[in-house]
C-alpha cells in the first residue's frame, strides 16, 4: 500500500503539473462532485483517478476547492498535498522556501529560509548536518508520517511561506496501482452480507 491509499481522499500533484484525486472508500456522489468541478475520470491500474491537466494554479485552486467542499461533507479523512493548487495573488514562486520530497517510503525536507527552518523545528523535524535539510521524527509509521508532513505544510502555507510537496510521481501514468484486495474482503462477497438498513 502506498501513501496515496491511507486517507479516504488523497489530493496530490504529479511532477508534470497534473492535479489528481484518489478516492479510497465509497463516498456518495464523489464521481459527480469531481466531474462537475472539471476533473476527468480515468481508470488506472485498478483504481479511478480524477485528473486536472496542467494549467493555472488559480484555476486548479478553484476547481479543487469546489470538489473538496463537497467531499468534506462526507469525510474529514482528506489529505491535500497538492502543489498545483497553491495559488495566491501574484506570480508563482519558482524556488519555494520549503520543499518536501517523498521517496522510498520516507520524506526529505529542505528549508531555504530561517522562518521555514524554525517551523520545521517546531514540528519535530530533525536537522541534518548541512543546516538546510531535515528528516522526519523517528518512529513514524506511514499514516503518522503523512500527518506530520500535512501539519507542517499546512502550517507553513497559513503563515505565508511558499511550500512544495513532491510526491515522486512524474506523470499520472506513474501513480501506483490500487492495493490488492483479498477475496474475503471483496465487496459483495457472499461471506460478507450487506447490513440491512432499518426503515422508519
Amino acid at each position: 500500500m502506498s501513501l496515496l491509499d491511507i486517507p479516504d481522499v488523497f489530493i496530490g500533484s504529479t511532477d508534470d503539473g497534473h492535479t489528481f484525486v484518489i478516492i479510497n472508500r465509497r463516498i456518495p456522489d464523489a464521481d459527480r462532485m469531481l466531474t462537475e468541478a472539471g476533473f476527468l475520470a480515468r481508470e488506472h491500474l485498478g483504481r479511478t483517478l480524477y485528473l486536472l491537466p496542467p494549467g493555472t494554479a488559480q484555476d486548479a485552486h478553484e476547481r479543487a476547492g469546489i470538489a473538496m467542499y463537497g467531499l468534506l461533507a462526507h469525510t474529514h479523512d482528506l489529505i491535500d498535498l497538492c502543489w498545483t493548487t497553491r495559488w495566491t495573488p501574484g506570480s508563482p514562486v519558482a524556488d519555494p522556501e520549503m520543499r518536501f520530497h517523498f521517496s522510498a517510503g520516507t520524506v526529505a525536507v529542505t528549508a531555504r529560509t530561517a522562518a521555514a527552518r524554525s517551523l520545521l523545528d517546531r514540528h519535530g523535524f530533525i536537522p541534518m548536518a548541512n543546516g538546510s535539510s531535515y528528516r522526519p521524527p523517528d518512529g513514524l509509521d506511514e499514516r503518522r508520517l503523512l500527518g506530520a508532513v500535512t501539519a507542517a505544510e499546512t502550517h507553513a502555507y497559513t503563515h505565508g511561506l511558499s511550500v512544495r510537496v513532491d510526491l515522486g510521481i512524474p506523470t499520472p501514468a506513474d501513480i501506483p496501482p490500487a492495493p490488492r484486495r483479498t477475496s474475503a474482503a471483496a465487496p459483495g462477497s457472499p461471506t460478507t452480507p450487506a447490513a440491512r438498513r432499518r426503515t422508519r
